[in-house]
């Protein structure tokens, strides 16, 4: 069977736009929650997110090509960039047969969102008259990042971009690892992005009672499986992942992370936002993840949970790992929304960079802010609250959910040798 590693990460968050900065950040526990600059959001009923500081798009385009693209797409590119550089990965190095053979699998639930709010506000606002720009279509489009990123590289393999709401990202690599599995590529980006701190998503989330109200303390307002959770706070930035055919990588000497060993989808077919009391989709899409990897559940070390703060959520998923993971006495598990908020259809991603990092360096990151565990959550199993714990991390399991009943597993495996 094709093996597949991970040759490259990289990453734009709320806690760092690198993967260094990102990391330390997440291992010290910090929250990236404050209350909203990129509009105002006084008259809001949630007006705090976790937003991304610092970030230059100038760095990655010249500023006639930067108006060309929405920030969803900045934010893919700049992750793209730091897992090439990560890996030591020259594209332009790789001959044109070769090149034929890498592709771009790139997420985002949102896409453009920003963009659609700009242009068709001036459309009503304005005297009726279109004067739509001729980038509104190719900046707001969900594809383009990954189309953005195979013309960067000159990349002509597989390109395009699944969308399963918030397990978008997680679906791309599980696309990516299949993609590798069939012989029709040797190498794929793989990741997603979005930039939704926007007035439509922040009024949408209330309106379906989505996000918490603590505009009094954002820091402290991501308490995945609290009794006194009330919500998820919307965080934005990007992750990347470099797959890689594990004979292609050896044979260039490549820099391995980790090793993708199993992945699952399923459907809650349930509800189009709520997830059903007994877990049975996550149920699903864990089992099948252990399944492909040749795993039992007494494997696994640690599951970055998805674990998003909402009240009917964190109970469902509770249920889902119980109903697994009751007799493994090795398990940890942490949320770490907690920290970056929900990253939408790039949360997947950005996760999966936590858990390859987990497994390269033993450490589980922790849940803050959770201080009185919900009755629902299985007190045997360990979840890591506080501050990050020092542990042996042989396989990390990564799960992402989404509207409409979408579940995405995946599973890394250490690498050795």
């Amino acid at each position: 069977m094709t093996r597949v590693v991970i040759t490259g990460i990289g990453v734009v968050t709320p806690l760092g736009n690198s993967v260094k900065e990102f990391w330390d950040n997440i291992i010290a526990g910090k929250s990236a929650a404050e209350p909203i600059t990129k509009f105002d959001a006084s008259k809001f009923k949630t007006q705090f997110a976790c937003e991304v500081r610092n970030f230059n798009g100038e760095k990655y385009f010249d500023k006639k090509d930067l108006r060309k693209y929405d920030l969803f797409s900045q934010y893919a590119v700049a992750a793209a960039e730091e897992a090439a550089a990560s890996g030591q990965i020259n594209f332009s190095d790789f001959p044109e047969e070769e090149r034929n053979d890498i592709g771009v699998i790139w997420a985002s639930g949102n896409g453009g969102i920003s963009t659609f709010e700009e242009q068709v506000a001036e459309y009503y606002c304005g005297d009726g008259t279109p004067r739509f720009s001729p980038f509104f279509v190719p900046k707001k489009i969900e594809d383009i990042a990954a189309g953005i990123i195979s013309i960067r590289y000159q990349l002509y393999g597989p390109n395009y971009c699944p969308v399963s709401a918030c397990a978008s990202s997680n679906t791309a690599i599980i696309n990516a690892f299949d993609t590798i599995r069939a012989g029709k590529a040797i190498m794929m980006i793989a990741g997603g992005s979005e930039a939704p701190i926007t007035p439509s998503s922040i009024g949408g989330f209330n309106a379906a009672q989505a996000l918490s109200k603590r505009n009094d303390n954002p820091q402290a307002a991501s308490r995945p499986f609290d009794k006194d959770r009330d919500g998820f706070v919307l965080g934005e930035g990007a992750g990347a992942l470099i797959l890689e055919e594990y004979e292609h990588a050896i044979k260039r000497n490549a820099i391995i992370f980790a090793e993708v060993v199993g992945t699952g989808m399923a459907a809650d077919a349930f509800h189009l936002t709520g997830t059903p009391p007994d877990g049975r989709g996550a149920v699903l899409g864990m089992n099948k993840a252990l399944k492909e990897a040749g795993l039992a559940p007494e494997d696994v070390h640690y599951i970055n949970a998805h674990a998003t703060s909402t009240p009917l959520g964190d109970v469902s998923e509770a249920v889902a790992i119980e109903r697994i993971f009751s007799q493994n006495n090795n398990l940890y598990i942490s949320g770490t929304k907690s920290m970056t908020g929900h990253l939408l259809g790039g949360a997947g991603a950005v996760e999966a960079v936590i858990c390859i990092l987990s497994v390269k360096h033993n450490i589980i990151p922790p849940t803050i802010n959770t201080t009185d565990l919900d009755d629902s959550f299985p007190r045997h199993l360990k979840i890591v609250l506080g501050q990050a714990v020092s542990a042996n991390v042989q396989y990390a399991m990564n799960n992402t959910f989404g509207f409409g009943g979408h579940t995405a597993t995946t599973l890394f495996k250490k690498f050795e040798g």
